[in-house]
């Protein structure tokens, strides 16, 4: 895939959006080319209402091998032929992990079913007196305690869909390797294109064509904790409300549930949740959105470039990061940002929706202390904008044995439908 760079970059804004009218590989090691895999394949249920489960986590006991489970439930994952003896975990947010060996997995309709957890946590809910704010700035004290402090070199998955109205009209996905700086440093996270593909439905654009500026490094800029100067800054607490909601349990750990809100509404502002970890004081979790009311606000935090006769602006924005500890440490697990926004012309009595949705999911990771991030021309810089390349959409093995996000239901029939199109 080819790749777009442009030096134009501006934060704290997670998407950075353009509507304009129409007129060296990384190098990894043979081992992880050629290993054997097995993919398994099924869906993460409620027990009682048989409901799916979006966003549960699979992870491969003793190993950095995950997964998370798409909007539907649904989940796949490739684990090395030699790992016959595994276990898979499979946790979520107010359920009872469950631990199956891999024996019970097949690759075909594989079912999980988690228990939702019964027992009253409000035992766990006051800390210092029922002060949030000092739970949130003991948090922000602990990162060096509770986070990586060594280079992590992590492969991930990363999925970037723009939908008109709830039709597909663009879809990018490509295998990243992120090079994670320590949380302790000043070092700014960097990230290389290994495999992508993409493709756009011009004629579904309305004569629009839309370009998401910093593709992945949207999702890695939601990491609350090394990226606090886009959300919450630790010597800035007094901007914002805390209060403590009902807490919650996940992967066998109590949290707290603490709500935040900015404190100034005269610009487009920030509310959301933050989900601690009770013995460490761990962030787990943050889910949180921006509030929009003042349009033209956030049409300028957002909008790049417009054509004329268009107005453009946001009506939702909303963001999620997760943690996973691995050996007594956290680290990025997840990302995600979604945006909706209306477009209004000119002289035409109905205007157009848009959702842009990105996504990516940590799959393996290794720690490399000495590890130098070869800066070629697989390197992507923030600014960056993918390109069309449909080649990949031909190859039903293109993904080798990199594990993905499971395709959601539509978005695997515009998949099929490309691939249909491509072949004719």
């Amino acid at each position: 895939m080819k790749i777009n760079k442009s030096p134009f970059f501006t934060y704290p804004s997670m998407f950075l959006l353009s509507f304009i009218l129409f007129g060296s590989i990384f190098d990894v090691e043979a081992a992880e080319i050629f290993q054997q895999t097995t993919e398994y394949k099924g869906v993460v249920v409620d027990s009682r209402s048989g409901n799916e489960i979006a966003s549960a986590y699979l992870t491969v006991v003793g190993t950095n091998i995950s997964t998370i489970t798409n909007a539907d439930g649904e989940f796949s994952i490739k684990i090395p032929t030699t790992l016959s003896e595994a276990t898979i975990t499979t946790s979520h947010l107010g359920y009872q992990s469950k631990t199956l060996p891999l024996s019970y997995f097949k690759t075909e309709n594989t079912q999980v079913e988690l228990d939702e957890i019964a027992e009253q946590l409000s035992e766990i809910s006051i800390y210092d007196g029922g002060d949030a704010r000092v739970l949130v700035k003991k948090m922000f004290e602990n990162k060096e305690t509770n986070y990586i402090d060594d280079p992590i070199l992590m492969t991930a998955f990363y999925r970037e869909t723009i939908k008109k109205g709830r039709r597909n009209v663009s879809l990018s996905e490509a295998v990243l390797k992120i090079y994670k700086a320590p949380y302790d440093s000043f070092s700014k996270d960097e990230i290389s294109l290994f495999k992508a593909r993409k493709t756009a439905d011009y004629e579904k654009l309305d004569t629009l064509a839309l370009k998401l500026r910093g593709g992945p490094y949207n999702t890695l800029y939601v990491d609350v904790i090394k990226y606090p100067q886009y959300l919450i800054q630790p010597n800035m607490l007094g901007d914002y409300k805390f209060d403590f909601d009902a807490p919650i349990r996940f992967d066998n750990t109590n949290l707290y549930v603490v709500n935040f809100e900015s404190n100034d509404k005269s610009i487009p502002w920030y509310y959301g949740k933050l989900f601690i970890d009770t013995k460490t004081l761990s962030l787990v979790k943050a889910t949180y959105k921006l509030n929009v009311d003042n349009r033209n606000s956030a049409s300028q935090m957002f909008v790049r470039k417009k054509p004329r006769g268009s107005t453009v602006y946001p009506i939702d924005v909303s963001y999620q990061v997760d943690y996973r500890e691995i050996d007594g440490k956290w680290q990025y697990g997840y990302g995600n940002a979604n945006l909706v926004f209306v477009v209004n012309w000119k002289n035409k009595l109905f205007n157009s929706r848009y959702t842009v949705n990105a996504e990516m999911a940590v799959t393996d990771w290794e720690t490399l202390p000495d590890f130098k991030f070869k800066k070629d021309e697989s390197f992507l810089v923030p600014s960056v904008v993918m390109s069309d390349d449909v080649s990949g959409f031909l190859d039903v093995d293109f993904w080798g044995n990199n594990n993905i996000i499971e395709p959601e239901k539509s978005i695997q029939n515009a998949i099929e439908k490309i691939s249909r199109q491509l072949k004719e």
